[in-house]
């Protein structure tokens, strides 16, 4: 049986990967915070899946982990490391505080790259281990190719981590580790009901606070239409298996628009926005 570290995995997309891919036949190792989620997660999932308890930010507990994962492997590589634990910061770029912005590219960017360096040397980069080689999946989102308004931090995490990946991927082909990005649109998933996540009450005096309010409104609108985790799901699980899989794949509930967003000029798509958002300035 091949194994699996996945981050993030107490809710959301991160829980229905390691349900599936537990019930695929892999064991799994998965990340959580707390201990309570760790014991209510082993209840359910069995003796196939083993909690790893650190915060992604925390580099010490990230070792430890791997260290953990390195002896109960036994010698043998690890299939896949999915970089899925992730935040999401509202607020203008001008207002927005220093640390909420560091807070996010810690957990969304620094976080994948502490996990990587740690767990990436199991996945076949170590020549004492045996076995076939790994694959790294980064959970990714459409932010990574499109810049979202007063979600400005979360945003450029996403940018980063996709140029993240492309320079990885090409590293790592060195070793025979491939690298691949599941970008998921809207999906049903507690990421954006999360008051700390989209509290937007420190602007109340900005001039930006309409439309933050139109962006708290919308998420859990956009969030109910979306895709069900179990479907992010199946696409990580065909990036960890598929002989040949695609570098990239975009899983959205509304593909049509997506792609009229893509192809129409970023000034008009700038304007749609504005006017929905209440961001055009008066005429």
């Amino acid at each position: 049986m091949r194994s699996i570290v996945i981050t993030g995995v107490s809710t959301g997309i991160g829980h229905a990967a390691a349900k599936l891919l537990l019930a695929r036949g892999f064991a799994v190792f998965g990340s959580v915070r707390k201990e309570a989620d760790a014991d209510r997660l082993k209840a359910e999932f069995g003796e196939h899946f083993t909690p790893l308890i650190f915060d992604v930010t925390d580099e010490d507990a990230v070792k430890a982990a791997a260290r953990e994962v390195r002896s109960a492997l036994r010698g043998e590589t690890l299939a896949g490391l999915v970089n899925n634990a992730g935040i999401a910061v509202a607020g203008p770029v001008l207002e927005l505080p220093l640390a909420d912005f560091r807070h996010q590219f810690e957990v969304n960017v620094i976080g994948p790259i502490l996990a990587t360096q740690a767990f990436g040397p199991l996945l076949g980069a170590d020549p004492d281990l045996e076995g076939p080689k790994g694959r790294i999946v980064m959970i990714s989102s459409l932010a990574g190719k499109f810049g979202n308004p007063l979600m400005s931090a979360y945003s450029a995490s996403k940018h980063a981590l996709e140029g993240l990946s492309d320079a990885l991927r090409r590293e790592l082909m060195l070793f025979g580790i491939d690298v691949l990005v599941v970008a998921p649109g809207a999906v049903k998933t507690p990421i954006w009901a999360k008051a700390d996540e989209v509290d937007v009450s420190g602007f109340e005096a900005s001039p930006f606070f309409p439309a933050l309010q139109r962006v708290r409104n919308y998420l859990p609108q956009m969030a109910a239409k979306g895709l069900p985790a179990e479907r992010i799901a199946e696409g990580i699980f065909t990036a960890l298996t598929a002989p040949h899989p695609r570098v990239r794949v975009t899983l959205t509930p509304d593909p049509l628009r997506n792609f009229i967003t893509n192809i129409l000029p970023k000034r008009t798509v700038d304007r749609i926005i504005g006017k929905s958002l209440g961001l055009l300035p008066p005429t």
